[in-house]
């Protein structure tokens, strides 16, 4: 048999996820027809029926699950081929990710002891996925919450959790709050959704309220109060890359870390 493209792989996918054709080949941006006839291909090729379907309903079989998940894996992995090799191009270049809010004044520590170029920065939610497809080569992250298989990790820092609120919020007048305290809010959010300046801007002007590290504390405005939240754990912050990254550059902002860091310990 041939080499599946990766043009058979993406059409798959787009039907197993929609499980529709019609919106399937929307996504796709071609016609239904041609699609139906690259799946109705695929399976005459691999010997299996990959998708289960009655004039009204289409189900993934179990090969189809099986091939859905491979074929993730398998573009996943070309993107990171492409990352990588684009990044072999860029010596010196190095892309860091951290959630918005985490271990904000760490990072600028380890910034002013990393020995190359500035790093650049991502700020996200799911720092993990951003290494794991090569868009990072390394991320702060947080240990218990955050699934680290397949990553080497470095323990940094330990650090509590702090609830901004807009300085009128009538939370303010303790001098600790809890989760239910907070969710109580409809401008709570449990992670800032954007980058940490505009996070405090946000609470600032009453629009959201969320839990940080506590090193944010140095950033607050006199607009914004920040208060302990006492039925949350300290939270271990580690740095995290790719087992198996090439690069020069990650060893070394790892090296700088286990210089400055208050907490040192890989994994």
């Amino acid at each position: 048999m041939d080499r599946l493209e990766t043009r058979e792989l993406e059409y798959f996918i787009a039907a197993a996820e929609e499980l529709h054709f019609g919106r399937a080949a929307q996504r796709l941006g071609i016609a239904q027809p041609p699609l139906s006839r690259a799946i109705s291909r695929l399976e005459r090729r691999l010997g299996v029926r990959l998708l289960a379907r009655t004039s009204r309903h289409v189900e993934l079989t179990a090969p189809g699950r099986v091939l859905l998940d491979e074929c993730r894996n398998l573009l996943r992995g070309l993107d990171l081929a492409v990352r990588r090799t684009q990044q072999a191009a860029q010596p010196g270049r190095l892309v860091v990710a951290a959630r918005p809010g985490a271990g904000a004044g760490l990072l600028a520590d380890l910034v002013r002891a990393y020995d190359g170029a500035e790093p650049e920065f991502i700020f996200t939610s799911d720092s993990v996925t951003a290494v794991r497809d090569g868009t990072a080569d390394i991320a702060l992250l947080c240990v218990g919450t955050d699934d680290l298989s397949g990553l080497r990790t470095l323990a940094v820092a330990e650090e509590r959790p702090l609830a901004l609120l807009p300085r009128d919020h009538p939370l303010t007048r303790r001098r600790a709050v809890t989760i239910h305290d907070l969710s109580d809010d409809p401008a709570y959010q449990p992670c800032p959704p954007s980058g940490l300046d505009e996070a405090l801007d946000r609470v600032a002007l009453g629009l959201l309220v969320t839990v940080v590290g506590e090193t944010v504390a140095e950033r607050l405005t006199p607009g914004i109060v920040g208060l302990p939240v006492t039925d949350l754990p300290a939270t271990t912050l580690a740095l995290g890359w790719l087992e198996d990254s090439p690069r020069a550059e990650v060893a070394a902002f790892a090296r700088a870390a286990r210089r400055v860091a208050p907490v040192s310990a890989t994994a």
